[in-house]
């Protein structure tokens, strides 16, 4: 599954991609490699009915039975969305859209020569634009983070879908990728629709409109393996 996408762009491009009143935020960075339990940039409805561009941590909440009691980690990428875990939070006040410019996998086979699974970068084309992954997002009160440094509190949190992978995925990570939204009509849908109609944004992207970037091509600084 996804455990880490790189956002290349500006407040700008993101405003012309879709509509936003409201930020949150002051300038982006240039370049955003965003992990588990880490922060990335969300657009999604507040509590006003502004639709804003805010910060928020990767990782809705693990359902209770996973726990084992430690602190929630968060679960990143989000699949069986029959599921009534999922279900509370799939209609429009809980969907947000994740800008990003490129998602990753590791290979199935480690490299021979370092021992470790080369990861692979995947965009819609070599010069990296900006698509949205489909994407929920709660407030949530509770124990997240590592067991070394637990954090209680409030936590504004998010994690996106995924689908069956198509061809390009599939021969890098044959379970899952990222549902991926291009146009401003399908986000627009994402956001405002019911879910029987918003759910058919769960399939796998076509083939002829991404590709996956040669071995260690650097993204966002990383190269080959996370540093």
């Amino acid at each position: 599954m996804c455990n880490l996408y790189n956002l290349t762009s500006n407040q700008q491009a993101i405003r012309d991609f879709i509509d936003i009143t409201r930020y949150r935020e002051g300038n982006l960075p240039p370049s955003i490699s965003v992990h588990p339990d880490r922060q990335g940039p969300i657009i999604r409805m507040d509590t006003e009915g502004e639709r804003e561009l805010i910060m928020s941590t990767w990782g809705m909440p693990t359902p209770e039975e996973h726990l084992d009691g430690k602190p929630d980690k968060g679960v990143t990428n989000v699949r069986k969305t029959w599921l009534p875990h999922w279900q509370r939070w799939l209609g429009p006040e809980n969907r947000c859209l994740v800008p990003a410019t490129a998602f990753s996998e590791y290979e199935q086979d480690p490299d021979p020569e370092t021992g470790k699974k080369p990861l692979r970068w995947f965009a819609l084309s070599q010069d990296q634009p900006l698509f949205m992954l489909a994407g929920v997002h709660t407030r949530w009160h509770g124990t997240r983070g590592p067991i070394k440094a637990p954090r209680l509190g409030e936590h504004d949190i998010y994690a996106f879908l995924t689908t069956n992978p198509n061809s390009i995925v599939k021969p890098v990570h044959p379970k899952a990728m990222p549902v991926l939204l291009t146009t401003r009509e399908e986000c627009e849908l994402w956001l405002t629709a019911d879910w029987k109609d918003a759910k058919k944004l769960q399939r796998p992207f076509a083939d002829d409109q991404m590709m996956v970037l040669p071995r260690y091509t650097e993204v966002g600084g990383l190269g080959g393996y996370p540093r």
